[in-house]
Formats: C-alpha cells, sequence, structure tokens
C-alpha cells in the first residue's frame, strides 16, 4: 500500500517506526504489544482480566444480537488520542452526516425533504464488516510503515470468538471512540461511487452511519426499484450486505421517515414519538417521575431533559410544548 497524494495536506504525526510508536503514545514497546495484540493473545485467552474490553450484549427487534465493545479505560485513551490527533485530520466525504462535527441527523434528513420519492437501505452489521486488515490498511494509505499501520490497526480493532463469523476476526469494535471516525474513512470509496450513482439518477445521496438515504423527482421514481438493486451490488463489491427487510421506498402520500424524522414538507419529529414523550412528561407530573421510568434510568431526569432538547433542536415550538410540562415535574 502506497500512501494517497492527498495525504501529504493532512498535518497527520510523523511516526516511522514502532518504536517511535510507542513513545508517541506514552507507552513502553511491550505495552504497545500488548494492547495492538497482533496475536491475537487477549481474546483467545480464557481469563477475561486480561481482556481489553467490556461486553454487553443488546438484543434486535429481529431477533439478532448487538455486541457493545467497550475498550477499558487505558486502551480507551489510546484510542481517543489516536482519533484526536490522527483520524479527525482526515477528511469525509460531503455525503456524511453521522458522527461527524456540524452534522446531525437533521442535516442527514435535509436534502431529501418534498421530495417525489425517497428510497432507504440501511448496511448489515456495518461495524463488524469492516476487518483488522482493512484498518490496517488505511493507515499505510496515510503513510504509515507497515509496521506502524499493523499497530494502530490492532489498537483500534477486536475480536471476539462465540458471536458469529463477523464478530470471530478482527474487527471495528462498536463502542470504541475511534470506530465511527475509522468507518466514515473507511466508507469514502463507497460514498464516491453511492453520489456518482444518484447524481447519474437525479438523485440526492446522504449518509448517517449505516443509514443510507436516496431522493429525487419523477425521472428517479420511475427507476428506484432497479437503482436500489446497483446500490446493492455496489456495497457487495466493497464488503458490505444491505439489510433487505430495512429497505424502503416512501412515495409522496406516504409518511416519509429517516432517522426517526419526517421529511415530507420539512424536517419534523415524528408525531406518535411526540405523542408517547408529552405522555410520560404529564404522568410524571401527576403521578410522580418514579412512575415512569420504566426502564430504570440510573438519572431519568437527565435522560428526559435530554429528549426535550432533542425535539426543541428540531421544532422549537412543540420542544417549547414540552419544556414547560417537564419544568413542572417535582423531582425528588
Amino acid at each position: 500500500m502506497q500512501p494517497v497524494a492527498a495525504a501529504e495536506s493532512w498535518d497527520l504525526p510523523v511516526i516511522e517506526t514502532a518504536g517511535a510508536l510507542a513513545e508517541w503514545l506514552l507507552l513502553y514497546p511491550a505495552e504497545l504489544l500488548w494492547f495492538a495484540d497482533l496475536k491475537g493473545l487477549a481474546y483467545k485467552s480464557r481469563r477475561p482480566r486480561l481482556g481489553h474490553y467490556h461486553y454487553r450484549v443488546l438484543g434486535k427487534g429481529s431477533g439478532a444480537i448487538r455486541i457493545i465493545e467497550a475498550p477499558k479505560p487505558t486502551l480507551k485513551e489510546l484510542q481517543r488520542r489516536i482519533l484526536s490527533e490522527i483520524l479527525n485530520k482526515i477528511p469525509l466525504h460531503p455525503a456524511v452526516h453521522g458522527f461527524r462535527r456540524g452534522r446531525s441527523i437533521q442535516t442527514y434528513v435535509s436534502p431529501h425533504v418534498g421530495k417525489r420519492v425517497i428510497l432507504k437501505m440501511d448496511l448489515q452489521d456495518f461495524f463488524p464488516s469492516i476487518t483488522g486488515a482493512r484498518i490496517q490498511a488505511v493507515f499505510r494509505t496515510m503513510g504509515y510503515p507497515e509496521s506502524v499501520a499493523d499497530l494502530l490497526g490492532g489498537i483500534c480493532t477486536n475480536a471476539v470468538p462465540g458471536y458469529g463469523d463477523l464478530c470471530a476476526r478482527p474487527h471495528l469494535p462498536q463502542g470504541a471512540p475511534t470506530s465511527p471516525a475509522l468507518a466514515n474513512i473507511c466508507s469514502f470509496r463507497i460514498d464516491c461511487r453511492l453520489a456518482g450513482l444518484a447524481r447519474s439518477a437525479g438523485a440526492e445521496y446522504t449518509r448517517y452511519a449505516d443509514d443510507l438515504a436516496f431522493s429525487g423527482g419523477e425521472d428517479f421514481e420511475r427507476r428506484v426499484e432497479r437503482f436500489s438493486t446497483h446500490v446493492a451490488v455496489i456495497l457487495s463489491e466493497e464488503g458490505f450486505a444491505v439489510n433487505h427487510r430495512k429497505t424502503r421506498i416512501m412515495r409522496q402520500g406516504v409518511r416519509q421517515h429517516l432517522a426517526g424524522l419526517v421529511a415530507n414538507q420539512r424536517v419534523n419529529v415524528i408525531r406518535a414519538d411526540f405523542d408517547v414523550l408529552k405522555a410520560v412528561l404529564t404522568n410524571c407530573v401527576r403521578k410522580g417521575a418514579a412512575s415512569q421510568n420504566r426502564e430504570g434510568h440510573p438519572m431519568f431526569r437527565t435522560h428526559l431533559a435530554g429528549r426535550v432538547g432533542f425535539v426543541e433542536s428540531i421544532n422549537p415550538a412543540k420542544g417549547a410544548r414540552l419544556r414547560r410540562i417537564f419544568e413542572k415535574i417535582a423531582w425528588l
């Protein structure tokens, strides 16, 4: 692998040897090898205390599971430094709106407001599909020697045997601070190809993490089914799969929704979600907050304040109505 020409303008730290990387990360060389774990000793060990991650298994509505891989404190600090001093300096494709400063789900949805048809597609197993070898290759294209790139890739990836083939091999862990940025960087070629495909069909394209959105007018509406097949082929060529059960073609006349927001005439919160939150807040005022904390949130007040703040950011008028109710709650 050779560094891409654009890497010369990225102002990345110069790290030419494994020893220099250990010094940059304030580690002894043996510590660096342990945290990078290129031989997979940590996840092959039967002693969990020697591992670098805490694990939490969450169920999905489809019956599948999602594994949250949270790095332990020292590894997390190493990843945060790599994120702030290397990954955050890499430019992303303009279509990317997730995990990017100055972008949000609102900017992700806005280009599709008022369009005749919206196509929503979802990538299956987004983080686990990005392999450790792919991450090491990314660091090499940044200009780092193979030995340094492999160690950086090892620090940013993990393997979890026992939860399927994808998780058993080194992959981007969902829960590491470096994973969202690396996923966006690895998806640059995909974003280029999909943006070009969308332009050729007279459509708009945006991506928020593993959610893809396309929209357009009458011409795009006529070819949208065939277009979705082309998207799936491109994703397959790039090493990803489409979760076809989540593919949606939403024409005018039905609720067009993306990332939990409505996009028919303006970006707005979904009415049913607003009504549920309003009911919860009202019951907190009438019956006490504890009666509504059915999921056992340890910081229920902060949780509700965040939900109200989200509505305020999307629809200030509706948010103000919720805020007035929230301020009437008697917190013990």
